[in-house]
Formats: structure tokens, C-alpha cells, sequence
């Protein structure tokens, strides 16, 4: 039988961590034959070993995106006989020489390069991302927008080869807390009525300063006298610019921060919301507003990048450059029982379409399809969508 190596020193990060814990943990409940070697770090290697019998942990200690990585990877390969490796973000180990294939999120590092600390760090990215697409038997990406944005960065990769599977919702979302916990939650958090919830991480391309603004006109409408905003993301603390558009929009009172919460309080906060605003910029799926869905809440986001394609006819769409916009689809939602009633009953039938399980079998089919291994018809019949 084949052995496969996944890169799963991201294992504990969020959104690549989420990735590589959904699809290693379905992997283990899928294919019980193939030999499985999971690169991880020294702290996970006692999580990983307990999977299943084929899955081996094997503890590697370079740090994503230096040097080191693209030597130990490599050696380890070679040792272990691996036939195919799975990286499961851009970088592919330049001194690579078996089988690979690469899962490429999306383009925020090429579209948004001040996030990266320099030019050097651009260059790195737009080269690495390149050398993966060159080089790699087969490309997995989230969306349909982000398989164009690579293919606007890289029109010479050959689409064939780009193949959109689907992210989905974490189990620990969709796990009712019960009432108990949403009591605690609601006294811990000091929640007594309404408010708008936005959840994600804080940088600028979430347009967080355009919520707020959006949320300053809607507290200016009649009948929103007790709304608030709840902002989750982390390391709020970097983002001072966030609070000072809080005083310029007149809204100090009614805008509260909180950093990380574990799932349970996320999903009891889900479920409190009277709708959660998700007006970003980019993302290459965007699982927030999917999240929201699943719990009962209605969803307004914005009617760019891949946003469409994953809410469909589920949410409100409205235009994130403009602030009037967000506020009115705010409004709408809040104000109208037949629409919210309408949206989240559409957003339930939109979650049904998203599983891990579903998405972990096309990426097991893609491995056995590069490895030239014949796939039980029945399972190659299975739709990812």
C-alpha cells in the first residue's frame, strides 16, 4: 500500500489548522490501508499518535517558511519512503522530489502584501506559490474565486490541475453548547439584548472600520436604540485604529471587543446574535458566514470574492465599500421577520451542501488518482458538491 506524508506542523494554528485537523481526522475514519506520516510539531505528536494505527506521527521541528523546512521535509521523505506528500498550504519543500500536491487557500499574501513584514517576504511568497503550481502533481484551492486568482497570478498553471474542493463547517460549531452554557454565556459577556456579531480575524481587509461606521448609521434609525456590536477576533490589541472609529462614530457604549473565546462560547454567541456582518474585502471560502447559518442566525456579507459562491441565496449581499449599503442590509435583516425567517431557513439548506466528509474523499481521490491507484467505483461517483 501507498505512504503519503502530510505537513501537519500547523496543526493547533486557525484556518490552515482547521484545514489539516478536519482533513486528517476524516482521513483516519476513511482510509484505514494507506500508511499515513504526519509531519507535526514535539507538542502534537501525543494527539496525532492516537488517530489510528496507520497514521504515524512523525515529529519535525523547522519552522514554516525558513530555510530549514525545505531540507528536514525532504530528508524525512526519503528516509520513510514516502510516495506522495501533501502540503497543505503554498510552500512545497524546494529539494522535494517525490509526488506532491499543495492546497493554495487563497492570494492574500500577493493581494494584500503589506501584511507580510517585507519585500523580501513578498518575493518569497510570490516564488514559493509558483514553485508549488510548477511543480505539483495536483493543486487544491476553496473556491471558484480563488482558482481564478491563481490563475490571474499564474496564467501559464494549467487549470486541469486546479481542482476547487470545498471547506466546511467544524463539528464543534455546529454542536448545539445547550441551554445551560448559553446562560453562562450570556451572563459572563453581560448580554441583554440585541446586537450584531462579527467574528473572524481583525485585519484590514475584514473592513472592520466600515462595520463600525455602517453600525453608527444604523444606531441613528429608529427602533435601534438597544442594538450593540460585538466584535470577536484576535489580537484586537494591535488594532487601535478600530477603537478610535468606535469614538468618531459615536458609538463607545455600544461596541464591545473580545479577543479568542473557545468553540463553545463562539457557538453560543452564533446563536445569541440577531445577525452576524461579515462585510469583507477577500477570502479565499470565508467560513464565518457558514458558521452563523448553521447556527439559525441570518447573515449579511459582501457580494464579493468568494463570498457569493459559498452563502448563495442564503444571506443578504450588500456592497463592502459602501457604508450606507452594510447599514441598510443591517436594517433590512433587523427589521423584517418574514426575511430573517427567510434566511435562516436558507441558510440550513445552503450548510447542508458543505462537509468535511465529502471534501476529504475528493482529496483522497485526488491522492489515489496522482498515485495510480484504481478508486472503487461508487466512490468515484461521489459529487464534492
Amino acid at each position: 500500500m501507498p505512504k503519503i506524508a502530510i505537513d501537519a506542523r500547523k496543526w493547533r494554528d486557525y484556518g490552515i489548522g482547521t484545514y489539516v485537523r478536519n482533513l486528517v481526522r476524516h482521513l483516519a475514519h476513511l482510509d484505514r490501508e494507506t500508511t499515513y506520516f504526519l509531519f507535526c510539531d514535539p507538542a502534537d505528536e501525543a494527539t496525532l499518535r492516537d488517530l489510528a494505527e496507520n497514521f504515524v506521527p512523525v515529529v519535525d521541528g523547522s519552522r514554516g517558511y525558513r530555510f530549514q523546512e525545505h531540507v528536514s521535509i525532504p530528508m524525512k521523505l526519503r528516509r520513510l519512503g514516502v510516495d506522495l506528500l501533501h502540503s497543505p498550504h503554498y510552500v512545497l519543500p524546494l529539494l522535494c522530489r517525490r509526488p506532491a500536491v499543495v492546497t493554495i487557500h487563497d492570494c492574500i499574501h500577493l493581494l494584500f502584501p503589506e501584511y507580510l513584514p517585507n519585500r523580501m517576504a513578498l518575493t518569497y511568497a510570490h516564488r514559493m506559490m509558483g514553485h508549488a503550481i510548477e511543480h505539483s502533481s495536483l493543486v487544491f484551492t476553496v473556491s471558484e474565486a480563488s482558482r481564478r486568482d491563481i490563475l490571474r497570478f499564474y496564467p501559464k498553471a494549467d487549470p486541469e490541475r486546479l481542482q476547487v474542493v470545498p471547506n466546511a463547517i467544524d463539528a464543534a460549531i455546529l454542536e448545539h453548547p445547550g441551554e445551560e452554557e448559553m446562560e453562562r454565556v450570556k451572563e459572563r459577556y453581560q448580554i441583554r439584548g440585541r446586537f450584531v456579531l462579527y467574528a473572524g480575524n481583525i485585519k484590514p481587509h475584514k473592513n472592520l472600520e466600515r462595520l463600525i461606521n455602517a453600525f453608527g448609521l444604523l444606531k441613528q434609525r429608529a427602533g435601534n436604540d438597544d442594538l450593540k456590536l460585538l466584535i470577536i477576533g484576535d489580537e484586537i490589541n494591535k488594532y487601535g485604529s478600530l477603537r478610535r472609529r468606535v469614538e468618531a462614530a459615536g458609538v463607545r457604549h455600544d461596541v464591545r471587543f473580545f479577543g479568542f473565546v473557545p468553540d463553545s462560547t463562539l457557538s453560543a454567541l452564533y446563536r445569541l446574535a440577531s445577525v452576524f456582518a461579515f462585510p469583507s474585502l477577500y477570502e479565499g471560502f470565508g467560513l464565518p458566514p457558514l458558521e452563523a447559518m448553521a447556527s439559525g442566525t441570518p447573515v449579511v456579507t459582501s457580494r464579493i470574492s468568494s463570498l457569493p459562491e459559498v452563502v448563495g441565496d442564503a444571506a443578504v449581499l450588500v456592497d463592502p465599500y459602501s457604508i450606507e449599503d452594510i447599514a441598510g442590509g443591517l436594517d433590512r435583516v433587523l427589521g423584517d421577520d418574514a426575511l430573517r425567517a427567510t434566511l435562516i431557513e436558507r441558510g440550513r439548506l445552503r450548510v447542508a451542501q458543505f462537509s468535511w466528509e465529502r471534501s476529504v474523499r475528493a482529496i483522497h481521490r485526488g491522492y489515489m488518482k496522482v498515485l495510480g491507484v484504481t478508486v472503487p467505483a461508487q466512490a468515484a461517483a461521489e459529487n464534492v458538491r
